[in-house]
């Protein structure tokens, strides 16, 4: 048959530039392909805070506030509604006060009610709307977006670094208690970009969070993007301070260790696993280690395919999918 001719000639001319190198092996997995068919759906639903997405991925906050959020949120919402998966909104301070700019955070008509919506504002905001005794601008703001909670980014070094940056008054931790003790709707808490430590993560984990997303070190680190925004001096003064940080799979580990030291003191059930997640894989692998019910999360994978036309976003989801069944179907991750 012509197409088996042509393809023999294909594997031949190929043959060399396909060698494949010991030092190439992704050693997180055994690969077994004695044990599934090629798979057809493939892939478990997920449960997050009351609703169902049928893949294990979250679209996590990157844009707020830009002339191109709307048509990335409207976007990246759309493929949520398509292919069943969870959504954070980019920060939402700049419609607080101000409904201009609402239309470009407006999704859940795009997203539909099934799947979750999440808000996002900044640790400051937190902060200096309980100081003030204005906690309903916030409630405000989740009720105005129909969104299902709210993501809290927690961003120290971000906001120190950057010239137009809020000062903390208190530590992280004692804003998020208070809000959870005033408002009913659910709360995710999330890094910028540079993760969090054993004692942040332990603190977090004893909370009645619907989840911590992790915002791991190596994706976008938002302490870097102010660092070059700032004056050299202050680059070159504060750099080392951004390569600080801790990468999802010691975020991870640090998770899965409170949970077997202290199983019974984890009210939180649920981590979004983002920050350098760069392919399928790592969130199959990771999902699949996590000793809590896990999704992971992506921003700047997403961001890059959904400035443009939608099909380019639709096209790098399906092939997200059409790896994630292979891996299901086929990998086994080592211990």
């Amino acid at each position: 048959m012509p197409f088996m001719e042509e393809r023999k000639k294909d594997h031949i001319n190929l043959a060399f530039e396909s060698q494949a190198f010991l030092q190439d092996i992704d050693r997180r997995f055994f690969y077994e392909p004695m044990l599934s068919a090629h798979p057809g759906n493939g892939i478990p639903e997920t449960y997050f805070a009351g609703k169902t997405l049928r893949l294990p991925m979250w679209v996590s906050s990157m844009t707020g506030g830009t002339r191109m959020a709307g048509t990335i949120n409207r976007n990246l919402a759309r493929a949520c509604r398509e292919f069943g998966m969870g959504m954070g909104l980019g920060s939402c301070r700049i419609i607080m006060n101000d409904d201009r700019h609402f239309p470009d955070f407006d999704m859940r008509d795009v997203i539909g009610d099934e799947l979750p919506l999440y808000a996002n504002l900044g640790i400051n905001q937190l902060e200096i709307a309980l100081r003030d005794k204005q906690l309903d601008l916030i409630e405000g703001l989740v009720e105005k977006l129909r969104a299902d909670g709210l993501m809290v980014h927690v961003n120290p070094f971000q906001e120190w670094f950057q010239p137009e940056g809020d000062r903390l008054e208190r530590p992280a931790i004692e804003s998020v208690q208070a809000l959870l003790e005033k408002v009913k709707f659910p709360v995710v808490v999330k890094e910028v970009g540079q993760g969090m430590g054993y004692e942040s993560l332990k603190a977090l984990l004893q909370l009645p969070l619907a989840a911590v997303e992790f915002a791991a070190f190596g994706g976008t680190n938002f302490a870097k993007v102010e660092l070059l925004r700032s004056d050299p001096a202050q680059q070159e003064l504060f750099d080392p301070l951004a390569k600080i940080g801790h990468d999802a799979t010691q975020m991870l580990d640090m998770v899965n260790l409170i949970v077997d030291a202290q199983p019974d003191a984890v009210k939180c059930k649920q981590l979004i696993i983002s920050g350098g997640i760069k392919s399928f894989l790592d969130g199959f692998y990771l999902i699949k280690k996590s000793k809590l019910p896990a999704i992971y999360g992506q921003a700047s994978g997403f961001l890059r395919h959904a400035q443009g036309d939608y099909s380019q976003l639709k096209e790098y989801v399906e092939y997200q999918i059409k790896g994630l069944k292979l891996a299901y179907a086929f990998l086994r991750i080592r211990d």
